[in-house]
């Protein structure tokens, strides 16, 4: 399947950041996309881009993060032969790849102060000097970048420069978290189920039961729509029966019994680390529930009525996996899905 490139959602916030790179994709500027992890900030570079005049033109990316920094400069703007150890040939960099079109920076607060110092002049004189060259040479290219760090906080600290943040800070587009997007999990949840679905060839799109589907809007989403998507076709792709909504939902793909020695022992060596969820416990029957068993008339009400309490606390407390909750209830998983079915707990 291609990469995912096109924006879903309906609400308010997410619209507004839109809306907002649409307005100034026309304008020859540089942009500053500003957000979370997974929050989709390449695709408003590559909306920038299509926008722009510059929408025939290359639309070039370098991620700063992954570059060392001892090559982070001749990756942006070349060098020539012989300029370094290993330089056996010259080679044009990013800049001058993205002549005529874009150059999208993403992790921007990365970058070294030398490289920053060198993509000022770029920015201000429309100049590059490849690493080795004697002579400048001009470049015609938009930069649009993107971070998730406090920018004006580093410059305040001296560890970005200002001059280069005023520089790229034209405009300035912050996308908002999922977990601010009212409205927009359920709908991101069925479109990304949906593609899922036909690529696995389904005949149809069942959906996801109550449960999981209540699951999903309660999470946090601290990876935002990149993780959801994620989690999302992971409960497609693992349900077998496609003629009945998907119910099983795995937000930790590294949760497991069977996790190794070593990183057991390291959660346990670090007193401030996040202890593991205990298995699901109810200790005490609702109060009234525990008055009811007082009558036998309502005997048969009560049990069933605790037994529906176990049940939800312990899915709740397995995040909604029904092969987690069948274990911490020493069950089977036929005899938990039976059970969830008498009581109405399976979704629809």
């Amino acid at each position: 399947m291609e990469r995912e490139s096109q924006f879903v959602g309906e609400s308010g916030a997410f619209l507004d950041a839109v809306e907002k790179a649409s307005r100034a994709a026309p304008l020859d500027r540089p942009v500053l996309v500003v957000g979370e992890r997974g929050t989709g900030k390449e695709l408003i570079a590559e909306r920038l881009h299509r926008l722009s005049l510059r929408w025939d033109g290359p639309f070039i990316t370098l991620n700063c993060a992954a570059m060392p920094e001892t090559l982070i400069e001749a990756e942006l703007f070349g060098h020539e032969a012989g300029a370094f150890t290993g330089a056996t040939k010259a080679r044009a960099g990013r800049f001058e790849e993205a002549d005529g079109g874009t150059l999208f920076l993403d992790e921007l607060g990365t970058l070294s102060t030398g490289a920053q110092e060198r993509l000022l002049r770029a920015v201000e004189y429309g100049e590059i000097t490849r690493i080795g060259a004697s002579r400048p040479q001009r470049v015609d290219v938009r930069i649009v970048a993107a971070t998730n760090a406090d920018l004006p906080k580093m410059a305040q600290e001296k560890a970005f420069r200002a001059d280069l943040l005023d520089r790229l800070s034209f405009e300035v587009v912050t996308l908002p978290p999922l977990r601010v997007r009212e409205g927009d999990v359920p709908v991101l949840v069925d479109y990304f189920g949906r593609r899922m679905a036909a690529e696995l060839e389904w005949p149809s799109w069942p959906g996801f039961g109550r449960l999981a589907s209540e699951a999903l809007n309660r999470h946090e989403w601290p990876g935002n729509v990149r993780e959801l998507r994620n989690v999302v076709e992971r409960a497609v792709y693992q349900w077998n029966d496609h003629s009945i909504p998907v119910d099983h939902i795995v937000f930790d793909p590294f949760a497991s019994p069977w996790k190794p020695r070593e990183s057991l022992a390291r959660v346990e060596a670090e007193p401030d680390a996040p202890q593991a969820e205990e298995a699901p416990v109810v200790q005490n029957p609702p109060a009234q529930i525990e008055s009811g068993l007082h009558d036998v008339d309502d005997m048969k009400a009560a049990v069933e009525a605790f037994e529906k309490r176990i049940l939800e606390t312990a899915l709740a407390k397995s995040r909604y996996n029904q092969r987690q909750t069948a274990k911490a209830l020493n069950l089977t998983y036929d005899q938990l899905r039976h059970s969830l079915k008498r009581h109405d707990l399976l979704g629809s």
